[in-house]
């Protein structure tokens, strides 16, 4: 299902994301949703919520959880970010997936990686106590980079990653493995800290949209 953002100043208004008797997963950039609907078929006691850029990809995930009757599957067209730090309930998801983001490799482009400490802040905001990210790249640099940003991050604890079967692959992944590329993998759990609130975002200069300038995306946004 897609959940319309009427108003994106307010957090998400679905009941079922709602629910608190029922855990929550997310998948950030969960492309035409491999991942997110198997784990939502074998988990029917859960709510998944993917979080997708890409027009497309949206309409295909959607489509597909409709033919495999997936009422426990949603899906909005956000930036992660934001999603994370303004509308998702405190506390209450219980695992998060991160799977082969775009590694923005040249160094001007960096500044646009998903993982630094505003990333972490609201992801810790966004676990329950003891719930995990689980991430895997085939980027050997950003791996290292992540790792590093976990590292000085007293608020988590590495973690095994879960393991995860072809019938688990992403749309990447299985493209990466065909190729045997190496898949760097890790995972991290939520500990308890200081539940401080978050403050409003603000947006740095150099990335104010200037008028007439559109962002193209990357190749692998395109894909």
């Amino acid at each position: 299902m897609i959940i319309p953002v009427k108003d994106p100043t307010r957090p998400l208004e679905c009941p079922s994301l709602y629910d608190l008797s029922r855990p929550l997963e997310v998948e950030v950039g969960c492309g035409r949703g491999r991942f997110l609907a198997g784990r939502a078929a074998a988990n029917p006691d859960c709510e998944f919520l993917g979080i997708e850029r890409m027009l497309e990809r949206v309409r295909v995930f959607d489509g597909k959880t409709r033919r495999m009757g997936l009422s426990n599957a949603h899906v909005v067209r956000l930036e992660a970010l934001y999603t994370f730090w303004y509308l998702l309930p405190a506390h209450h998801a219980r695992a998060v997936y991160v799977f082969f983001p775009d590694p923005w490799p040249k160094r001007k482009h960096r500044s646009h990686r998903l993982f630094g400490p505003l990333f972490l802040s609201a992801l810790w905001k966004r676990l329950e106590t003891g719930g995990r990210l689980e991430f895997a790249t085939d980027h050997a640099e950003y791996f290292h980079v992540v790792e590093e940003c976990f590292a000085h991050d007293e608020r988590f604890e590495r973690a095994v990653p879960m393991e995860r079967g072809p019938g688990e692959w992403t749309e990447f992944e299985t493209m990466f493995r065909a190729q045997n590329l190496p898949i760097h993998a890790a995972a991290w759990r939520a500990l308890p800290a200081d539940d401080a609130p978050l403050a409003p975002l603000a947006i740095p200069p150099e990335d104010e949209p200037r008028e007439g300038i559109v962002r193209r995306p990357s190749r692998r946004e395109q894909i």
